[in-house]
């Protein structure tokens, strides 16, 4: 039986965790760096078809159905006039079974870990040294513990510090210029916009998108601010909790979103918004990446949770097989879902009035067009 290790307990990690234990093959352990599974409520995620279709191989097609929504469109408007430009229709790649889906994060997590053993995620495990001794991977923990494994999984997010460790060099994301505002509104408190799709807002070098998150009238909102920082205000981590700085972020945002909205926004909360500007390869054969520990994108095409899954899942069809293409087939997939979401990002916050005529013309072509759907989005929505 071989022994995997699994760095982080977030989604990409607690799934894969979820996929191994059916091998019998393989035995699991997930070590997480904080004391417990963050299983705050509240913030939203959107998974695509291409996601939801692996997560009902292990059953949640059973989580309560008033605990997900299933939109079957975007609806998009102009921040500048109000106006709806179009919409997208996003169910044409849902089958009975497997459909685009909006729901908290919590919700996802929360079904992840509870199909796993308790004893089977072990906290308060810090990664300070990983060595490789032939075919062992041995890796030390901050309480000075340390585990032998045969294969070596890191999932640890975007500021993998087991990932600087193996690659013996400080791996940095690159801050994307963005400030991202989540926070939720309550189905009461939104006016003259479809409750029952997404609602996405473009304005001038800002875009916002508003969507419910289950059957009990919440919606998570997420707007997303251009907005350059230096080097001390990115270094400065209590910046982003600092009621100064968040009420300066509001103030920006609710010169073009709907005041009404602005006014009704609770448990706000606001991030700057990194990337990664590489895809790193492990030299170890044994050792992986996985979620945002291997890459993460923009956040304008809603992939970073469904991405997290489906990298997860290709590396566990790769240990089912035997074979050595998780990396070529991954790389290649991750390229193109970075390429169009930094294309979604310009094309949203485009704030030249001739541009945006232009702009707007071209989405209602395009929207329309289903050979230029099935090869933009079919290319990410079908895995």
């Amino acid at each position: 039986m071989k022994k995997v290790a699994i760095i982080g307990g977030g989604i990409s990690g607690l799934y894969i965790a979820n996929l191994l234990r059916q091998n019998p093959n393989y035995e699991t352990i997930v070590y997480e760096m904080n004391n417990s599974i963050n299983l705050e409520k509240g913030y939203g995620i959107q998974l695509s078809v291409n996601s939801i279709k692996l997560l009902n191989k292990i059953g949640f097609q059973n989580v309560s159905l008033n605990e997900k929504f299933f939109p079957n469109k975007i609806n998009i408007y102009s921040l500048k006039n109000k106006n709806k430009i179009c919409d997208l229709n996003i169910s044409a790649f849902n089958d009975s079974e497997d459909k685009y889906t909006t729901l908290q994060r919590f919700t996802l997590i929360d079904f992840l870990k509870k199909k796993l053993p308790s004893n089977l995620i072990n906290y308060n495990k810090k990664v300070i040294k990983v060595q490789n001794i032939s075919e062992i991977i041995k890796v030390t923990f901050e309480d000075s513990s340390s585990i032998e494994c045969d294969y070596l999984i890191i999932s640890d997010g975007i500021f993998s510090t087991t990932k600087s460790l193996i690659s013996n060099k400080k791996i940095k994301p690159k801050y994307f210029n963005s400030i991202a505002v989540r926070a939720i509104i309550d189905q009461n408190d939104l006016k003259n916009i479809d409750q029952n799709n997404i609602s996405l807002f473009l304005g001038s070098n800002l875009h916002s998108v508003v969507y419910p998150v289950n059957k009990n009238g919440q919606f998570n909102f997420v707007s997303i601010l251009r907005k350059n920082l230096d080097r001390q205000e990115l270094a400065n981590h209590s910046l982003f909790d600092s009621k100064d700085f968040v009420s300066s972020i509001i103030l920006e945002i609710s010169k073009q979103i709907d005041s009404n909205i602005v006014k009704n926004l609770k448990n706000i909360r606001c991030f700057p918004v990194f990337v990664s500007t590489e895809i790193y390869q492990p030299k170890n054969k044994n050792t992986f990446l996985i979620g945002d520990a291997f890459f993460t994108f923009p956040p304008t095409f809603a992939q970073g949770a469904s991405q997290s899954i489906e990298v997860a899942h290709e590396l566990y069809k790769s240990f089912e097989n035997k074979d050595d293409r998780f990396n070529k087939e991954r790389i290649r997939r991750t390229k193109m879902i970075d390429r169009k979401s930094r294309l979604n990002f310009l094309a949203f916050h485009i704030s030249n009035p001739l541009m945006v005529l232009i702009r707007n013309l071209l989405i209602r072509y395009l929207v329309k067009n289903d050979k230029f759907i099935n090869s933009y989005l079919g290319k990410i929505y079908k895995n």
